[in-house]
């Protein structure tokens, strides 16, 4: 296959895979996915939705936010890691909204990158999940699985990011993002990877990987 069709072969397996796509943090708003987003650094998606409605029940909108103080939220998010610096940023950031956006998350990728511990990914979630503008979030999986399927070099995120929005139209970034993502946790994981199961990597993967992968194998036996 040429790059075309690998792009259109992916395209189109994750279309029958994940007809209809679930979004992988549970949230009721922008302010709500905003902050379970920032949560999810080095944290997993389940373990955020186990502790968000801990912290939501407490407060959902930065106005309710800001009459908590920092240790308080640090206390609720703990077991997310990384907590110092997360509720810091969730207290400061919730600040800032009400300060200069009215409280409204604002709908623009310059304004929510101002905002404390939210990066340039953090920002792409949400202006794609709760805007529907188009962005197409890195994460890890995304990031192997590009390289995988020699989509990408793998040199780093950014530049995964570039060939991602390069190679795919336009108007799919936002659905194709969390259908890789889904892809990667069910059938292309970093650890206990069966390729066997894999049918994008093993039909459109890397020769080096799938070389590496097979050399594992015939080693085990």
């Amino acid at each position: 296959m040429n790059k075309q069709e690998r792009v259109t072969f992916v395209i189109n397996t994750l279309k029958e895979l994940y007809p209809t796509i679930p979004i992988p943090l549970d949230h009721k708003d922008p302010y709500t996915l905003l902050i379970a987003v920032l949560l999810s650094a080095q944290c997993t998606d389940v373990r955020v939705n186990q502790v968000t409605p801990l912290l939501f029940a407490k407060a959902d909108n930065p106005y309710d936010m800001i009459k908590m103080s920092v240790e308080e939220i640090k206390a609720i998010i703990r077991p997310c890691g990384l907590s110092p610096m997360k509720s810091k940023g969730i207290h400061g950031l919730s600040h800032i909204l009400i300060d200069k956006h009215g409280g409204e998350v604002p709908q623009s990728f310059e304004f929510l990158e101002e905002l404390p511990a939210v990066g340039h990914k953090t920002a792409s979630v949400v202006m794609s999940q709760a805007f529907g503008v188009p962005a197409f979030p890195v994460d890890t999986h995304i990031h192997r699985l590009m390289y995988r399927w020699n989509l990408t070099n793998g040199k780093n995120v950014v530049q995964t990011e570039k060939d991602a929005k390069r190679i795919f139209p336009e108007e799919i970034w936002n659905d194709l993002h969390l259908q890789i993502i889904w892809y990667g946790r069910e059938y292309s994981p970093a650890r206990g990877w069966d390729m066997e199961k894999d049918v994008i990597t093993k039909t459109i993967g890397r020769k080096t990987v799938l070389d590496t992968y097979l050399k594992k194998q015939s080693s085990k036996k």
